[in-house]
């Protein structure tokens, strides 16, 4: 018991909002590439698909937060079309460059708790596999359900530690073993290594499905829902009231 809080002591000692933004800066021009390899290629169905099922239509406006490299928003902004805005948001300078490369609209650098928006502005705020980072979700959902207009959508696109003992085992071999390895002889970059540890480290201690549903539902959303893939992928989908 002992040994496994000084690893989760250690692993909150490591994620704080300067080591997570030095370590994307470090590997921003090779995450399209691992993430390509890491969702085996199904990533831009998957992401086009969980925003039409929230309710995203043409016309609305898009937060997204934790923007990367502009996957989310690209597949977004085919959704809402010319009529249609996306903002993006990111704590890395270099994911916000990799974005701009792709994607002509509004892009910002700060903290998914400090959203620098007016109130009941958007009509979506997504964000993607970022839950990790957050060190209190109570403020941020609550900030995201503040820039939301009431019966806006919050999406959130994450993965969790599988629960079925194939799947772990399988999950542990691919990612632990296979993508880094691949990643690294495709990209030439050692410290992908990093980027990929921390990638596993946060898997394994992510929050659970049940505490983000119930923290979405207490900071005033309602509807809430949650869809898994693979017993690893997982959306979570709710509407400000």
């Amino acid at each position: 018991m002992d040994a496994s809080r000084d690893e989760n002591d250690a692993f909150a000692a490591r994620a704080t909002p300067q080591f997570v933004r030095a370590l994307f800066n470090d590997t921003a021009p090779h995450y399209d590439t691992i993430n390509a390899i890491f969702s085996l290629g199904s990533g831009g169905w998957y992401r086009r698909r969980c925003l039409r099922r929230a309710g995203l239509k043409p016309g609305h406006r898009v937060l997204d937060v934790a923007i990367g490299t502009g996957l989310i928003a690209a597949a977004a902004h085919d959704i809402v079309g010319p009529d249609g805005d996306i903002i993006g948001l990111d704590l890395s300078e270099a994911m916000l460059a990799e974005a701009r490369r792709k994607l002509d609209i509004p892009l910002i650098q700060g903290l998914a708790d400090q959203l620098p928006l007016a109130a009941a502005t958007v009509d979506l705020v997504v964000m993607g596999y970022a839950i990790r980072h957050i060190d209190d979700l109570d403020a941020c959902f609550r900030e995201f359900r503040r820039v939301l207009k009431p019966g806006g959508i919050l999406l959130l696109l994450e993965v969790s530690s599988p629960t079925k003992p194939i799947y772990r085992t399988t999950l542990a071999q691919y990612l632990g073993r296979a993508v880094p390895v691949l990643s690294r002889w495709i990209t030439r970059q050692p410290k992908i290594r990093a980027l990929m540890a921390y990638h596993w480290e946060t898997m394994e201690n992510c929050v659970l499905p049940a505490v983000i549903e119930q923290t979405m539902v207490r900071a005033g959303f309602s509807d809430v829902v949650c869809e898994g893939w693979f017993d690893l992928f997982r959306s979570y989908a709710g509407q400000r009231r």
